[in-house]
């Protein structure tokens, strides 16, 4: 069940999902968004975090652009790519690490937290972990990022030192493999850094409304995923 919450910023109360594990406690885990939204897709991956143990929290990023509703309809990626063209990245970053913050201090929350993106979201959440480890916030415990559109233009600039998963499909529509194989280089400077790719899945290959969903690598992504997650954010 989903619980609609507010996150304090500097700008005012940031809309979120929250939805708690069976026993009502356990480590965090910040769902970030596609461009479409907290979708129905995001909201059920966000589920089945909440299902195997996690407190997740899916704050709306699109919050100060006025939309805090999924982009839906035959123009939905036209809609999306407009509003991240609009959005103000470096509060995004901040409206992000805050709702790790917000996550963070709850009392459900008795372990660490972590963050789990999804295309804008994965590079989203790379950017908020290396904002955490620049800060004297305390960093993610642990990042997954599904194919993050943004890393292109991250990876050489902004380092994580924290565990993180990286998922990109080699026949991404949106990032060649080139770039693909120039971040993967790039990110596994970090020690605790896995990075997977999937031969012939497209961009959004996890997402199953969408035409680029491919079943068997969304299917291994995410066993990978959640063995990632259970070895660094331990669910007791």
């Amino acid at each position: 069940m989903t619980e609609h919450v507010t996150v304090t910023t500097d700008a005012g109360d940031l809309p979120a999902h929250l939805w708690l594990p069976p026993t009502g406690h356990g480590p965090g885990i910040v769902v970030l968004q596609e461009i479409f939204g907290v979708s129905d897709y995001i909201q059920r991956r966000a589920a089945q975090l909440a299902e195997i143990g996690y407190v997740v929290v899916a704050p709306e990023i699109f919050w100060r652009l006025g939309v805090t509703s999924p982009v839906e309809g035959d123009d939905a990626l036209q809609q999306g790519m407009g509003l991240v063209q609009r959005l103000d990245w470096d509060a995004a970053v901040t409206d992000a690490a805050a709702t790790v913050e917000w996550l963070r201090a709850r009392d459900e929350v008795t372990a660490g937290v972590g963050a789990v993106g999804f295309c804008f979201g994965g590079g989203l959440g790379y950017a908020v972990a290396a904002h955490l480890e620049s800060g004297e916030s305390a960093p993610l415990d642990a990042l997954v990022s599904y194919y993050g559109s943004a890393l292109p233009g991250l990876h050489e600039t902004l380092t994580v030192t924290a565990p993180s998963l990286h998922h990109f499909g080699l026949a991404d529509s949106f990032i060649d493999t080139e770039t693909v194989r120039r971040i993967e280089a790039s990110v596994t400077e970090q020690p605790e850094t896995v990075f997977e790719t999937y031969a012939g899945a497209d961009h959004a290959f996890d997402n199953d409304d969408m035409p680029w969903h491919d079943p068997a690598s969304s299917t291994l992504a995410w066993a990978t995923t959640v063995e990632f997650l259970r070895e660094r954010l331990p669910v007791a």
